[in-house]
């Protein structure tokens, strides 16, 4: 199961994500959740860099199956809004995935003001 938990600050905005584990859905090469999880939260990544040009500090294991994302403490203002709404959207098609493939994909949303286990 893929599990993806979301960090957020005291004010419930969003500071980054881990995403962890193998769904399992399929064969591997063909499993269409791992691969979905994988493009949506890759896209998110590579829209925040471009688009704000905002480098969040990324980890990922060398065999898969492991990706944090943590934006900077310091960053302008105006580029961190748009990050933080990059990954907010790249939540919700996550929880179109879950929605449909909950078997296997949970997201862990807690922090600040906000608090959502799915």
């Amino acid at each position: 199961m893929i599990t993806l938990k979301v960090v957020r600050d005291p004010d419930g905005l969003i500071r980054g994500f881990t995403m962890s584990g193998h769904a399992g859905s399929g064969p591997h090469g063909y499993d269409l959740v791992c691969a979905g999880a994988s493009a949506v939260s890759f896209g998110a990544l590579n829209a925040v860099e471009q688009l704000t040009g905002i480098r969040p500090q990324v980890n990922l294991s060398g065999e898969g199956g492991f990706l944090s994302c943590r934006l900077p403490d310091q960053a302008h203002v105006g580029k961190m809004g748009k990050a933080r709404l990059i990954l907010e959207a790249m939540l919700v098609s996550m929880r179109t995935i879950e929605h449909s493939y909950g078997t296997y994909i949970r997201i862990i949303d807690k922090g600040g003001t906000h608090y959502v286990e799915t």
